[in-house]
């Protein structure tokens, strides 16, 4: 987008990064005459329709105007800045349209239209294959056996047919047993990895679907705490199932340290970019990274959990004995709330605490020209000064969301050591579902009141933690810092997305969870093959035009959709990679 100025300044900017840069000045005596300084031109965010153009001084600073205007995609306008009274030093702004945006969200409506499609017609063709007449004709055309099957049927022949029924029934029966891992989880888990892999291939270069640049929330900033939480789910039932199958502590603890450590491995030596460089390549290798963050906090949660599976609250049955019903999934574990309640004390301490040189101590700002410029090289805050020290400015990530907007020229990692407190206390939370699943087996009705009251709960603490505001809180929600009230609002999600996909998928069985279900099946698998072949055909190619959003829509949607029939393939033939 390019501002242009009639006596007086010329800016050239785009409306969807929110940038503006003074790039000449016409009739510039004449307001320097009047007793105006150089003024600065500022959009408030890269999808605001404010603008704003600052008098700043040594001395003081002002709004001159103020143009609130909703600026669309690659759109061209002009900015009239015009002197109305040099004696009282006011002028007028003008904004005109050179050239018309284009409506950027018609591929996001295309391809909703496209899978919505293809969702009937899947619907459609499992309501026809209910029909009797319909079934046999499809299986005839299918198996040119079927006649044969069905003559020999009445003499109990066995048949290929057969056998695939019979494997269908035992699969029914399979997924009916009380000893069935629950469809909702995996159909969870499998949500929050599509819009990850949908998300870190690009997401259509739309903003919504790239993280936030500091403080707020986009679609992107959902997943990965979502998926955390569901591993903190997964660890109450697994350990269970695995002590109550026969398995010792010991052992248990075993494969705890043994997991924590592969995923780990594989987040530094696999997913990395500098793996390219070759394996030993550690000069510039980055330390952090997300499967390094579930191996931390898989060890500290699974660790945590150890001790009190199979002497906890869900083997003995409820009874006046038991804690207050408001309470019977908190007591039993008290000394791990305060285990992770001292973890947070610790986060907080950290963060408000902890001398950082050259910044106010408790910066929680992006640094860079957030804040007027005043703390340049204070990203993160804390977190930033433990990063830099501990691992050292090479060993972290290099650029950071809030590069782009703030200019921020300190590296910065939003998987860091000190957010990875916080992301224990988010598996913390995933956990405490997986502990009311197991305390109110069957009891659905318990199980979502529970899962509505933690919901509440967390935002009630996130709602009195940012005041409801972006920025004007005592903790804003920031994904980058992992702070305390981004745990809160993503777990007080959590609950509900998890209440209503239980309630469809295990509850009343509307939906089996696809497809959505299959890649949850087989979620390290499809995270790290996302991550390695991200840059090979048929996940990336060449574009014709790189600006476009329906190209770069088409890819990314071509590629997550790959990973998903990867998935459903894999699930076919009951291939599983665990760890």
């Amino acid at each position: 987008m390019r501002i242009a100025a009639h006596c007086g300044f010329l800016w050239t900017g785009s409306s969807v990064l929110g940038s503006w840069e003074l790039v000449g000045a016409k009739g510039g005596r004449e307001l320097l005459a009047a007793g105006l300084q150089l003024p600065f031109l500022q959009a408030v965010s890269h999808r605001s329709p404010q603008l704003l153009l600052w008098y700043l001084h040594i001395f003081l600073s002002f709004i001159l105007c103020r143009i609130h205007y909703h600026f669309g995609e690659s759109g061209n306008y002009s900015l009239e800045v015009k002197i109305l009274s040099r004696s009282t030093q006011t002028v007028s702004c003008d904004l005109s349209i050179n050239e018309d945006p284009i409506n950027s969200y018609l591929p996001i409506l295309f391809a909703f239209l496209v899978y919505t499609g293809i969702l009937a017609v899947i619907i459609a063709g499992h309501l026809l294959m209910k029909i009797d007449p319909v079934r046999s004709w499809v299986c005839k055309k299918l198996n040119p056996r079927e006649t044969e099957r069905l003559i020999n049927s009445e003499l109990g022949s066995p048949s290929r047919a057969d056998s695939l029924s019979s494997d269908l029934s035992s699969q029914r029966l399979w997924s009916s047993a009380p000893r069935q891992r629950l469809r909702s989880l995996d159909t969870f888990r499998g949500l929050s990895l599509i819009i990850m892999v949908f998300v870190n291939y690009g997401g259509g270069k739309y903003w919504f679907f790239k993280h936030e640049s500091w403080n707020g929330l986009t679609v992107a900033d959902l997943v990965f705490p979502w998926f955390v939480f569901i591993m903190g789910t997964s660890v109450s039932l697994s350990l269970s199932s695995m002590l109550r199958w026969g398995s010792s502590k010991k052992k248990v603890l075993v494969k705890i340290l043994w997991r924590s450590f592969l995923l780990i491995l594989l987040g530094i030596v696999v997913v990395n970019p500098n793996y390219c460089l070759g394996p030993l390549s550690w000069d510039n290798l980055r330390i952090p990274g997300v499967l390094q963050r579930l191996g931390f906090t898989y060890l500290v949660v699974a660790a945590l959990q150890l001790p009190f599976t199979g002497i906890a609250a869900e083997n003995v049955p409820v009874s006046r004995e038991m804690p207050p019903p408001v309470l019977q999934d908190v007591l039993p574990y008290w000394p791990q709330w305060i285990f992770i309640l001292t973890l947070e004390v610790i986060w907080l301490c950290l963060t408000f605490l902890l001398p950082v040189p050259d910044c106010p101590r408790g910066y929680l700002g992006p640094g860079g020209i957030g804040d007027f410029g005043k703390y340049p090289n204070c990203t993160g805050g804390a977190a930033g000064y433990i990063d830099r020290l501990l691992l050292g400015e090479k060993h972290i990530y290099q650029h950071p969301s809030s590069s782009v907007l703030y200019q921020t020229k300190m590296p910065y990692d939003p998987e860091g050591i000190l957010g990875t407190i916080n992301s224990a206390v988010m598996a913390f939370l995933g956990l405490q579902a997986g502990k009311i699943i197991l305390l109110y087996k069957d009891q659905h009705k318990q199980i979502m009141s529970r899962f509505l009251i933690w919901s509440i709960v967390m935002g009630i603490i996130s709602a009195a933690l940012t005041k409801c505001s972006k920025d004007e809180g005592f903790i804003p929600i920031n994904k980058n810092l992992w702070s305390i009230s981004y745990v809160t609002t993503m777990s007080c999600f959590a609950f509900i997305l998890l209440l209503l996909i239980y309630y469809l998928v295990d509850v009343k069985r509307l939906w089996s969870g696809a497809p959505f279900f299959y890649p949850g099946m087989n979620s390290i698998l499809v995270y790290i093959g996302h991550e390695v072949f991200e840059n090979y055909f048929p996940f990336k190619w060449k574009m014709q035009d790189s600006q476009s959003h329906a190209e770069h829509l088409i890819q990314n949607l071509t590629a997550t959709t790959l990973w998903v029939l990867i998935s459903y393939v894999l699930y076919r033939k009951r291939i599983f990679w665990k760890i």
